[in-house]
């Protein structure tokens, strides 16, 4: 069951990087983090109303938000700013990228996620799993060679950097769920997640877009709040996944960044992004080390 919910996960989250694309292309990237947030939080606005005066329906719909102590609410805060720092640097690189050359990077995910599963959890791998990762990080290194086509380097262009630090602070983020969504309530973890997270973005948004709103102006665009919809149910089922004590962080990552195919798809489609053919081919590599993962 729990890796039906991860591909859910998945196909959610391809759509949820079309629609952060698009918010953030010619826009400020803050406003749009800050607006797609609330989105997120006012949805858990009802879950949160229900469980204080109908907690027996709430519970009898698995949907029951538990009071939670400070040390909970602290890792909760934790969370909250890896997240947020991990957004907030794939937002600046996708406004600054192509959808192509982004999306394949950040699929790259579950390899930094699957050594720190091994040295974190201790999770055991096969040969198999050994060769899927071995041909990840090989088609990874091939796929750099698109990007000086188009005259992106990855060493010297700061928006690749930026894309690979969200890549690996998302990771973090894939290990610490795994530690929460087993030992703590998961509605209570991404009901409070979403509200820190505009606790966090608000004064962020004020401090560093505000004053430069006139250079850097912001336009509202229907697919922002739709980020905090996709992602709100994408977590939904990624959660669900990770809280069942037989699922593998390293194998629920997987197969939730294969949904890099919807993204990249759209951006090949939409965006008329460029060399694609090329990419195609090493995002297929980085797949099929990806699904060696999964089959194993």
């Amino acid at each position: 069951m729990w890796l039906v919910l991860a591909l859910i996960s998945a196909v959610l989250l391809g759509v949820y990087d079309v629609f952060k694309k698009y918010s953030v292309n010619e826009n400020a990237v803050f406003p749009v983090l800050l607006f797609s947030c609330s989105s997120s939080a006012l949805l858990f606005v009802p879950v949160f109303i229900l469980s204080a005066t109908q907690p027996e329906f709430m519970k009898s719909a698995g949907l029951f938000l538990p009071t939670l102590n400070i040390h909970e609410h602290v890792l909760v805060i934790l969370k909250s700013i890896i997240v947020v720092s991990s957004w907030t640097f794939a937002f600046f690189a996708l406004k600054n990228l192509p959808l192509t050359i982004v999306s394949p990077i950040r699929a790259t995910s579950p390899v930094w996620t699957l050594i720190g599963a091994l040295l974190i959890f201790s999770e055991k791998l096969t040969p198999i799993q050994w060769t899927g990762l071995g041909v990840t990080i090989t088609f990874f290194f091939l796929f750099s060679t698109a990007g000086k086509t188009e005259g992106i380097s990855f060493r010297t262009n700061k928006w690749i950097w930026f894309v690979l630090l969200a890549t690996l602070l998302g990771s973090a983020s894939a290990l610490y769920d795994k530690h929460l969504m087993q030992n703590y309530n998961r509605i209570a973890i991404q009901a409070w997640f979403s509200v820190y997270q505009v606790v966090l973005l608000l004064p962020t948004t004020l401090l560093f877009w505000y004053p430069k709103r006139k250079a850097v102006p912001f336009k509202w665009r229907w697919t922002i709040p739709m980020i905090g919809l996709f992602l709100v149910i994408s977590d939904f089922t990624y959660f669900y996944a990770l809280s069942d004590t037989d699922s593998l962080i390293s194998v629920i990552s997987a197969i939730r960044r294969s949904g890099v195919v919807v993204a990249f798809t759209f951006g090949a489609l939409i965006f008329k992004e460029k060399n694609i053919r090329r990419k195609s081919i090493y995002l297929a590599g980085i797949l099929v080390g990806v699904m060696l993962l999964m089959l194993s």
